[in-house]
């Protein structure tokens, strides 16, 4: 039967030390490395290692890379169907997304925390209508405010002010992100089949906006 995941990753236990290095003969870690490794190549140096990022930051980081890829995944779903109002819509979502997470590593490098550029999943690609990219982005949006709230719930219970300010812009950014789709979303459930209609609000109503000064400094601006 296979080992656990846990059993297999985490590395052995205090006892499985001690009844490895009673089997080699030595009475310590060091005194075997001491052995194995040869000098050349062994350092006494302690390692200056940065911090590691908390995961709420790790974790906002991702939401913001993923949301990019989401969002241009579904503009790219409208390109196919010959709707480029609201596939240029869903192509300036993505470039929004990416500025947002460009925002929190600048933010960290100013600080002087480690910024770590993880993986993300795969954006979901096929759709079975009109409506559920835009409902994918409703509830994209929703979780990024949830993921939002936490780390400025946690930046008031460390007293950490700079994070607090930092994170205001993206409270207000979040309501407007989460009006906007709402409204989208309701437009097109109601013109599912009415594609002209839909084009036509998108070019009325959602236009691509001017930079807003007061958006926190992007990495590589």
């Amino acid at each position: 039967m296979t080992e656990p995941f846990v059993d297999r990753h985490v590395g052995p236990r205090p006892g499985d030390v001690t009844t490895m290095l009673e089997r080699l003969g030595y009475e310590s870690l060091d005194a075997l490395m001491a052995d194995a490794v040869p000098p050349a190549i062994r350092s006494e140096a302690v390692l200056d290692l940065p911090p590691a990022a908390d995961e709420a930051t790790v974790a906002r980081e991702l939401r913001e890379l993923a949301a990019h890829n989401q969002y241009l995944a579904c503009a790219i779903y409208y390109d196919a169907l010959t709707m480029p109002r609201m596939a240029g819509f869903f192509y300036r979502q993505a470039e929004e997304e990416r500025g947002h997470a460009l925002m929190m590593v600048q933010y960290l490098v100013d600080t002087d925390e480690s910024v770590v550029v993880p993986a993300v999943p795969a954006p979901r690609s096929a759709f079975g209508d009109l409506v559920e990219p835009v409902q994918l982005a409703l509830d994209q949006e929703r979780a990024v405010t949830d993921q939002i709230n936490g780390l400025l719930r946690t930046a008031r219970e460390e007293s950490d002010y700079a994070s607090e300010q930092f994170l205001q812009w993206f409270i207000k950014e979040q309501v407007e992100e989460v009006a906007t789709m709402s409204d989208l979303l309701a437009v097109v459930t109601r013109n599912r089949d009415d594609v002209e209609d839909v084009e036509e609000y998108v070019a009325r109503e959602l236009g691509g906006e001017g930079e807003d000064p007061t958006a926190p400094r992007q990495a590589g601006a």
